[in-house]
């Protein structure tokens, strides 16, 4: 039996089950209803159920499906209190959890990657995992020097998981406009499927972790990237850290340990291009860790987009037109950057009104971000309506992961209900951002 369910029709069967099993719980909700059950209590049941049943199959299933469900588990910040409830708690499981992959299983990938003798290359090997993903799962191991590390084994067959999942799930994604309605799942799939080939080649995953580390040594007082000790195949090994994942300061972190944590991940992904040349594309809480010494550690780094200098003045410059400037100015800057395509038009009236309350975060010296400002935010952005501004804007390819980042982002520190001097942190580190009258707010 596979290790990984990758037969067509066994994956389809799996991921039909869930529009099947939430029309099958709705369907008994009437009875109970019938039956005199109050009607806020089967709403909750049946939302708890397929909550719990959404992570069952999301997990199983780990490839693209697995992937969407850790996305999805960010943007629970924007959705209504009355649905995010029961939600809440089964989304964020998947930005951490997945049932593990067997003992021999994982012994055979090792045996490909590292050869027959790879037992000699370690001091110890946990064969528990201490981490599952979308894509593979990570084991703790000592290496033959003594050091701590974290072993990362892709799944088998994962990469036609990957694209049979995405497939599958493109005809099902009315299913997720349960979780939030009006949310483009097409556009998300399409912007996944296109990094899939990237991610599934741990080559270039260890090339990364290796360039970020260079620009963020050893010694950086703000962050800690984990060395990489060896990759060979379908296996990544990387030094091990410890430390509270950002997932659980969500949950349970006081107002200053969230603030903390909050403007360090929002320093690591605003500075990145400019110091590495790299941005971090997986931005999910599962994926950083805040240290004993006060340090972010960041993990993960299978998923990034090459930002060149020019893109990154683009990129600021754009922001900052985006915050000070009049509408006709935002509006040719939109134009030049092919987010307003030719021949297409808008109201300035409309456009200003949709871009003012989204660009607060870098206009105020400090800014609170809450899960209520994220889901005025969302209804802005999905609102149906045909007079919405935004369904005549287009998306260009250069700004995909971008977008995503900063989607994700946003939704990450909304989760950590936080304030932090966003603005500062741009001036600093995004070039093009500052004009003159900033000079002096600019660090190094």
């Amino acid at each position: 039996m596979s290790d990984l369910p990758r037969r067509a029709v066994t994956r389809s069967a799996k991921l039909a089950s869930l529009p099947l099993g939430f029309a099958g719980r709705t369907a008994l909700g009437v009875g109970k209803r019938t039956l005199g059950k109050p009607a806020e209590m089967v709403a909750l049941e049946i939302q708890q159920r397929t909550a719990e049943q959404l992570f069952k199959v999301l997990g199983e299933l780990k490839g693209g499906a697995m992937k969407l469900g850790q996305m999805l588990s960010i943007f629970e910040a924007a959705l209504p209190p009355e649905i995010a409830g029961p939600y809440r708690a089964t989304l964020t499981r998947l930005q951490e959890a997945a049932p593990p992959l067997p003992a021999t299983a994982v012994h055979k990938v090792l045996a490909e990657g590292l050869g027959e003798d790879w037992r000699d290359d370690f001091a110890e090997f946990d064969d528990r995992p201490a981490a599952a993903a979308s894509i593979g799962q990570v084991h703790r191991a000592v290496w033959k020097d003594g050091r701590q590390v974290a072993v990362k084994v892709q799944y088998p067959g994962a990469g036609k998981a990957l694209i049979s999942d995405f497939n599958q799930l493109a005809r099902i994604g009315k299913l997720f406009g349960v979780l939030m309605p009006g949310l483009d799942v097409k556009s998300m799939l399409a912007e996944l499927k296109e990094r899939v080939v990237e991610e599934l080649d741990y080559t270039i995953e260890a090339e990364s972790q290796r360039r970020v580390r260079e620009a963020y040594p050893a010694d950086d007082p703000d962050f800690y990237i984990p060395e990489v000790v060896a990759q060979a195949g379908n296996v990544l090994v990387t030094e091990w850290i410890d430390g509270i994942p950002l997932s659980k300061i969500i949950t349970e972190g006081d107002a200053e340990t969230r603030n903390r944590a909050a403007l360090l991940y929002c320093r690591f992904l605003l500075s990145g291009p400019k110091r590495s040349g790299l941005l971090h594309g997986d931005p999910h809480p599962g994926n950083f860790r805040l240290l004993e010494d006060g340090r972010l550690g960041v993990l993960d780094f299978g998923a990034v987009d090459r930002i060149t200098p020019d893109f990154q003045y683009r990129m600021g410059r754009l922001l900052r037109i985006g915050t000070l400037e009049g509408i006709d100015t935002i509006e040719k800057a939109l134009r030049d950057e092919d987010f307003i395509r030719e021949g297409v038009r808008v109201e300035a009236e409309e456009l200003q009104a949709f871009l003012a309350p989204i660009t607060e975060p870098f206009v105020e010296d400090t800014f609170r971000f809450s899960r209520e400002w994220l889901r005025d935010m969302a209804a802005r952005v999905t609102d149906l309506r045909p007079t919405n501004v935004v369904r005549q804007l287009n998306l260009p390819p250069e700004y995909v992961i971008v977008h995503r980042v900063l989607s994700a982002g946003t939704g990450v520190l909304c989760q950590l209900e936080c304030e932090i001097p966003a603005r500062a942190e741009s001036l600093r580190w995004v070039p093009g951002f500052a004009d003159e009258s900033d000079a002096e707010l600019v660090g190094s």
